[in-house]
């Protein structure tokens, strides 16, 4: 029997007898992919909110897109996301929650607010402290062969196969590896099938690449733009947030020739739980953790390395994934944080020299000018200086700025130390030092706070794979669980984006309820001829 045909005859049961008012649904992690499967579940499902549960181990929602700190103390995120206008699962969800302030959807004051400030990058890279304007990719005929051949190529062919494996060394010298890298987070020694899988879906971006163009900003940090406007959504309609308890197992039995679950364990503190999880109720389980381990550093102090024991959500995820292969391996994403971790760091300046030092010497205004790129960085740094203020209710006399290096091993240029050795005053001299800002280093150093965050499993989504790594959605042989986040499979779509995420959700809430709807279709690019010869003259920097 056919998939559709399985969701239908599910509708027409739920029609029926009503169950699905009765169901309880129970989100195993707090992050962006739990938060819309209950957005959906409530909005496309006709799920009553208190009927609801968002289960997570920290004190807060929002997982990865987190935003916290203040002026005093420093502020701080562990990351950014990158949006663009095809990103029409996260679009469409946010289209239904207003922004904080009640006066618009948060989509449309997304559209709103890059019509007023478009991205366009007039410094894309930095080179012996000059900038680079629309640098040229500089790749050879070889090079792009090569990459025409990746975007045709089956993944199947391409196996565990690392980028590394595609191309020779000269390529990873190239303008276009330098822009392509930092912007992505990828290293030569991950998949091939990821790089691949870029290629195809950011096609229609390649012929603006080396500006940034296309690349759309929320007006805050993702935390206060997305992530508290959807919370609020959310606890409006009765959603259950069981914070600060983590998740240790889950209890399956065989129902009707179907794996279901029957109960959730839990660990609150040193408190017990055990959730009881009926036939017609639905688990949504977010797989792995991209910032699980997280550890942050000082002005005067350095971010330690953690593994996957701190924390619970590798943990999980090897315990219910133990005798059935179905579920995948995680410990091809969590074994390997050498290849995995990278270093980022916020800063908080109470002085504006710094912000107006990058402006003059860049021509981008704070929020226009994205990424900006140090390649002779032996950490392979970049920094981005965001439209201020970052954070709601930050002081107008307040700037923040954000920064990661990708070689965190590596001895720095000024500061002869690993990156992931620095404290955040050392980080921001190394940094300084690359934007010949040396002179200006005690005026700048003195009133920042510049606090260094230690990502073990960062870039663990994109470390070498093939099929079955990562579990269906909804795997075969299951009744009422379905797996979400950035360690499920979707085809065609790119993991390390919200837009993954929210798209695993609605596919797991649509096929859970059996509903007559799909999410939108990723959208193909590459089969637009326009499009197509853009990117083949962007590549032949024509």
């Amino acid at each position: 029997m056919s998939p559709l045909i399985t969701a239908s005859n599910a509708f027409n049961k739920w029609s029926k007898t009503g169950d699905r008012s009765e169901a309880k649904v129970y989100l195993v992690g707090g992050g962006i992919a739990s938060m819309a499967a209950a957005a959906f579940m409530i909005r496309d499902g006709d799920i009553i909110g208190h009927n609801i549960t968002i289960i997570d181990e920290g004190d807060r929602l929002g997982g990865s897109l987190d935003g916290a700190g203040s002026a005093q103390d420093g502020y701080v995120l562990r990351g950014g996301r990158m949006f663009e206008s095809k990103y029409l699962c996260t679009l469409g969800l946010f289209a239904s929650i207003p922004t904080l302030d009640g006066s618009r959807t948060v989509t449309q004051e997304i559209i709103d607010w890059n019509e007023t400030l478009k991205t366009s990058s007039k410094s894309r890279l930095v080179l012996d402290g000059q900038r680079e304007t629309a640098p040229e990719f500089g790749l050879s005929e070889k090079h792009i062969l090569t990459i025409e051949r990746l975007a045709l190529e089956p993944e199947g062919m391409l196996g565990r196969s690392s980028i590394a494996e595609q191309f020779d060394q000269a390529f990873f010298k190239t303008n276009f590896w330098f822009m392509w890298c930092t912007t992505f987070a990828f290293q030569p020694w991950h998949s091939a099938v990821e790089f691949k899988r870029y290629l195809v879906r950011f096609a229609h971006m390649v012929s603006g690449f080396n500006r940034l163009e296309g690349i759309l900003r929320t007006v805050y940090n993702q935390y206060d733009s997305l992530v508290r406007p959807l919370q609020k959504w959310l606890e409006d309609r009765g959603v259950v947030f069981q914070l600060n308890t983590r998740v240790v197992d889950l209890g399956f039995e065989m129902l009707d020739d179907a794996t279901t679950v029957r109960r959730i364990a839990t660990l609150r503190g040193d408190s017990v739980g055990d959730i009881a999880v009926s036939a017609r109720d639905h688990v949504l389980v977010t797989l792995g953790s991209m910032t699980e381990g997280s550890s942050l550093g000082g002005m005067d102090s350095v971010a330690v390395l953690r593994d996957k024991t701190d924390g619970g959500a590798w943990r999980l995820w090897e315990r219910i994934a133990e005798g059935k292969p179905s579920f995948g391996h995680p410990g091809v994403f969590a074994d390997h944080v050498d290849e995995s971790k990278w270093v980022s760091f916020t800063t908080t300046l109470a002085d504006p020299t710094f912000l107006r030092l990058v402006r003059d010497f860049t021509g981008n205004a704070p929020g226009e000018g994205g990424l900006i790129t140090l390649p002779q960085s032996s950490w392979l740094a970049s920094i981005v200086i965001p439209h201020q203020p970052h954070f709601i209710g930050q002081p107008d006399d307040v700037s923040v700025f954000w920064g990661y290096g990708l070689s965190v091993e590596k001895l720095g240029d000024f500061v002869r130390k690993p990156m992931s050795a620095c404290t955040g005053r050392e980080i921001l001299t190394e940094i300084l030092g690359h934007l010949r800002l040396q002179s200006y280093a005690p005026e700048i150093l003195s009133s920042a706070v510049c606090i260094p965050c230690m990502m073990p499993f960062i870039t663990s989504q994109f470390l070498p794979r093939e099929k079955g790594d990562r579990p269906e959605v909804m795997p075969k042989g299951t009744k009422n669980v379905a797996f979400i986040g950035q360690f499920c499979e979707l085809p065609e779509d790119v993991v390390f984006t919200v837009e993954y995420s929210i798209r695993s959700a609605q596919t797991a809430v649509y096929g859970l309820l059996g509903l007559r709807r799909e999410p939108p279709p990723v959208y193909h690019g590459q089969f637009d001829p326009r499009v197509l010869f853009k990117a083949f003259l962007a590549l032949h920097d024509c």
